[in-house]
């Protein structure tokens, strides 16, 4: 009777063990992903516009509107892809930014599109599932894009390959998202 009881007594303290571990992994997993901050060209939210000019050189243009001052940068390398930059600014400092990449036939951009969205994987997580498989086939035909929301910044990866559009990715902060969502 008593090799009974310690089997049932090792058992229970298996599964508890293995419950455990497997709490602690989802944990830190969730806690890493909550944890990662969402940054425009390893430059933080809320940078100031005189701290952005010293590391990155005067602009080609400068534009202002809205309350907003932006910052156009040429020549700016990406994934190794060349694109251009628009960088925005409000009185609060950095708020977001796009790129638009230098590509120009289809297979170029596609290249370009997966190389960014490969290092945007690295750096914040898969991207959720947003199609089936029909609206995936569909997709051929369509725009390709990518979203993450994260409570740091929102960062938007889209091409039109039958158009030839470039690849653009947005990249701001959540006030910024807000507004453009016209939720301000």
């Amino acid at each position: 009777m008593p090799i009974i009881k310690w089997r049932h007594i090792i058992k229970k303290l298996s599964i508890l063990i293995c419950t455990l571990f497997i709490t602690t992994v989802l944990y830190a997993q969730t806690q890493a992903k909550e944890e990662i901050t969402v940054k425009f060209h390893n430059f933080a939210w809320g940078t100031s516009i005189e701290a952005f000019k010293a590391k990155m050189g005067n602009p080609v243009h400068v534009e202002s509107a809205n309350g907003f001052q932006s910052l156009i940068y040429k020549d700016i390398t990406v994934a190794g892809f060349r694109a251009f930059m628009v960088v925005y600014f409000s009185k609060k400092g950095l708020e977001g930014g796009a790129y638009y990449f230098d590509t120009n036939n289809p297979e170029e951009l596609m290249k370009c599109y997966t190389a960014v969205q490969d290092d945007l994987v690295t750096l914040y997580g898969d991207t959720p599932p947003t199609a089936g498989r029909l609206e995936k086939l569909l997709n051929e035909m369509r725009v390709y894009e990518s979203c993450w929301e994260m409570p740091s910044g929102y960062i938007h990866l889209k091409v039109n390959t039958r158009k030839s559009d470039p690849v653009t990715l947005w990249i701001s902060f959540p006030t910024l998202t807000k507004i453009l969502d016209g939720n301000s």
